[in-house]
């Protein structure tokens, strides 16, 4: 089920049919396609399928108003095209302000999108009317694949009462979308703001843990209850018992204390929250930002107080994974997210899981520090270091932005006169170099990362709203909001749909206009062989990167045998600390894969350190193979060199110009799916070095969980001692052939879709006559001037 059915539902108020179209995946495609017969079987009671059944056909209705609206108003394209040339001439000519130019060139493209999915949606009907061939399945493939969406995420990190959530609403201009306040207040709840792209109501789509994770986090608080005195006299022990009663008493008060867990599973505690039993998604809709912001508040927030005024007596933050926030009229997050992210991770497996998969998603990420000790912030810096790998070799971050805050604060300052604002303004430039020297030292960091992807602001969202002292220039809000106008726009949806669709159309009318003759064939074999160049060319590259990584690898391997006494050393016989409280924190460990999250400090990952000496030996070759940017590199870069010569084919062969069209268009599609292929499967390729650790390692931490009593430290010491040593010749040269087996994969998967690809794509478009497949010249030329006035209004 996609958000326009699930609005719609909401809409409708038949949110108890969530559930029941989730199941049966009804998405926006489906839902106009359902008919009497499968409605009644959808929807069994009489109540909600009568009211189901008027919605939709007052929808069906509406739709094809609009279908035939957008046609007539199509077909005459160049009248369209004329009134839009007269719209930006008159735009030009009065001069108007920069905001409403952003506003019509967003709408523009809107329109254009809108009405060339009509156009294809029509061609889609039209083949499948005709006879049921290859090229016809084949091109009605190629119209369902336009439809795809990659949003840019922007992970926003930093400490509670760093200025975050003022920093988020300053940016987008919604002074009371995210609620603020006490720093006590806080939670781990994920919270994403972006564009709502289907109506003008400000939205919070609610996400919920499952019901056996939370009977899980129910089970787990009868230790703590046990021994409240050993708590006491660990710190750890003591975070986690604050923890789960600060979660308990959210959701249950003072109840949770003396009831079981089948009696705090009752339904009477999730009433305003029926979402959460029936595992679906909870919407929120609203007419103003305020409005949401008061109704999101017990969701992610640990405050008692909803909207200032009326006190909230149940709180349930605890039981949410994340919450999405769509706002309208905002331009430059119809294709970027912001996700407010806590610094560490989460205990909850599937909220850490999500967690690790948006920070390996972020293509910038904003450190949020108070500007008053930003280069000395440790635990600003801590956030970079501990997730710099997820982000870097095992992320796609291109940009990190180091954001200080409350930069209009300076001692002293009494009044708004030049002589202050100057002092505030050297103030902040010695406040970014401070922060630039630190981030030089942190050498391990810099093995991810370029200097060119870290930039320092100091920013005011006090005073981009207020403007007492400083002008929004200074308060450097506009470049934040630059960067991010410009990331929406690198990811136009609308400039890769309407390409993609006039060059279908080019080989569909391409095909229509010519039958095989001898020039075509000889055009064939050229081609061929191109490609066939081309792919010996791409092998090479790649086989030399491939014994790099063995070269580094075998290095790493090398080392780790040698040191891995010197890591385990450090990891269970840490300095500084007491038997009991390391003993549980090792327990805990053994018994989460090696792997234990402190609600302070850093992350313990065992599994992690003992490969730390191979992720050291390969980081640096990683990164130059696998950059972000995703431009060049042994990979990337020969898959963007890679080139049929269409153009200069074109100007040779014009009369076979649409079928060179369309080749050039496959061309490009290949080279955005390789390059997101390769984007993804990195991830996976990096982390596949401790992910194999962690799998040699599950025997010896099952048999260390299960030991007790007296000895229950040294026992699991030596359990894990023992285990290591007696892997060293083979933990290690596994986890090599490992990770050069993915790499491997991935390289063939590379060559094969590419050649495959464009080998069908040469074959169909001169190859095929035009027997068996519609005229389309209309549409061809319709969508080509839609396509101009896309890049003219661009």
């Amino acid at each position: 089920m996609d958000d326009f059915v699930r609005d719609k539902l909401n809409e409708w108020g038949l949110n108890e049919l969530l559930k029941i179209f989730e199941d049966e995946s009804i998405n926006t495609e489906s839902l106009y396609c359902l008919v009497d017969q499968d409605i009644d079987k959808l929807i069994p009671k009489i109540g909600p399928r009568a009211r189901f059944k008027k919605r939709l056909k007052l929808l069906k209705s509406q739709q094809q108003d609009k279908e035939e609206s957008h046609w007539t108003e199509a077909f005459p394209s160049t009248r369209d095209t004329e009134k839009r040339k007269l719209d930006l001439q008159g735009e030009s000519s009065n001069s108007q302000p920069t905001e409403k130019r952003k506003r019509e060139t967003a709408s523009s493209e809107l329109n254009i999108l809108s009405e060339v999915k009509i156009i294809m949606k029509n061609v889609h009907t039209k083949l499948q009317n005709q006879e049921n061939t290859r090229v016809n399945n084949f091109l009605k493939t190629k119209i369902r694949n336009l439809e795809t969406e990659k949003r840019e995420l922007v992970g926003v990190f930093g400490k509670t009462g760093a200025g975050k959530t003022s920093l988020i609403n300053a940016v987008i201009e919604e002074k009371r979308l995210l609620p603020s306040g006490s720093v006590t207040a806080c939670t781990s709840v994920m919270i994403k703001v972006e564009a709502n792209r289907h109506n003008q109501k400000y939205e919070a789509e609610i996400e919920f843990i499952t019901k056996e994770e939370w009977e899980d986090e129910l089970g787990n608080r009868d230790q703590f209850l046990k021994n409240d005195a050993d708590q006491e006299n660990d710190d750890d022990g003591n975070d986690e018992y604050l923890d789960v009663a600060e979660k308990l008493s959210a959701l249950y008060g003072e109840d949770w204390k003396h009831q079981s867990t089948d009696q705090l599973m009752d339904r009477k505690y999730f009433r305003e929250i029926p979402e959460f039993l029936q595992s679906t998604r909870k919407t929120l809709t609203c007419e103003a930002a305020e409005e949401l912001s008061a109704k999101i508040i017990k969701y992610t927030r640990n405050d008692t107080k909803q909207g200032g005024d009326e006190d909230v007596k149940r709180l349930f933050w605890p039981l949410v994974k994340c919450v999405t926030v769509r706002v309208p009229h905002n331009n430059f997050l119809q294709h970027v997210t912001l996700v407010d992210l806590p610094g560490n991770g989460d205990r909850n497996k599937s909220r850490d899981e999500m967690w690790k998969g948006i920070v390996g998603n972020c293509s910038t990420v904003w450190i949020v520090t108070e500007i008053n000790r930003a280069a000395s912030e440790k635990e600003s810096w801590e956030i970079l270091k501990s997730a710099s790998s997820h982000l870097g070799n095992g992320g796609e971050c291109r940009h990190i932005h180091f954001i200080c805050t409350k930069s209009d604060v300076i001692e002293d300052l009494l009044d708004s006169s030049r002589a202050n604002v100057t002092s505030i303004l050297k103030r902040n430039e010695e406040a970014k170099q401070s922060v630039r020297k630190e981030f030089n030292k942190l050498t391990r960091v810099k093995k991810h990362f370029s200097d060119e992807c870290f930039q320092v602001f100091t920013v005011s969202s006090k005073e981009f709203v207020k403007k007492t002292y400083l002008s929004p220039e200074n308060t450097e809000i506009p470049k934040l909001q630059t960067f991010l106008q410009n990331l929406n726009d690198c990811h136009s949806e609308t400039l890769n749909y309407v390409s993609g669709a006039q060059g279908i159309l080019s080989l569909i009318q391409g095909a229509k206009s010519r039958d095989m003759d001898g020039c075509n064939k000889d055009i064939y074999k050229y081609l061929e062989r191109n490609l066939s160049h081309q792919m010996e060319s791409i092998h090479i590259v790649m086989m030399e990167t491939y014994r790099t990584f063995e070269k580094c690898l075998q290095k790493g391997v090398e080392m780790s045998k040698t040191s891995y006494e010197r890591i385990l050393k450090t990891s269970l016989y840490p300095p500084k600390r007491n038997g009991a409280g390391f003993c549980k924190q090792l327990k805990k460990v053994v018994q989460n894969g090696g792997i234990y999250k402190p609600n302070r400090g850093k992350e313990i990952n065992l599994n992690m350190k003992l490969t730390s000496f191979m992720t050291d030996s390969i980081d640096e070759d990683f990164r130059k193979t696998f950059p972000n940017d995703g431009k060049c590199g042994p990979f990337n870069g020969v898959i963007s060199k890679f080139s049929l010569d269409t153009e200069g084919l074109r100007q040779k062969h014009g009369d076979l110009e649409l079928q060179l069209i369309f080749l050039k268009s496959e061309e490009e599609q290949i080279k955005t799916k390789l390059t997101q292929l390769i984007r993804n499967r990195k991830k996976n390729i990096y982390k596949s070095l401790t992910t194999k650790a962690e799998e040699i390692m599950q025997a010896c931490y099952d048999k260390a969980a299960g030991f007790s009593g007296t000895g229950l430290l040294q026992n699991m010491r030596n359990t894990i001692e023992r285990h290591v040593h007696e892997s060293k010749d083979t933990m290690f040269e596994k986890a090599k052939y490992v990770m050069l087996d993915q790499l491997l994969s991935l390289m063939m998967d590379i060559l094969e879709k590419l050649e495959n690809t464009i080998k069908e794509s040469i074959e169909l478009s001169l190859k095929t006559d035009g027997t068996s497949i519609p005229d389309v010249s209309t549409e061809l030329t319709m969508v080509q001037n839609l396509h101009d006035d896309l890049l003219k209004s661009s």
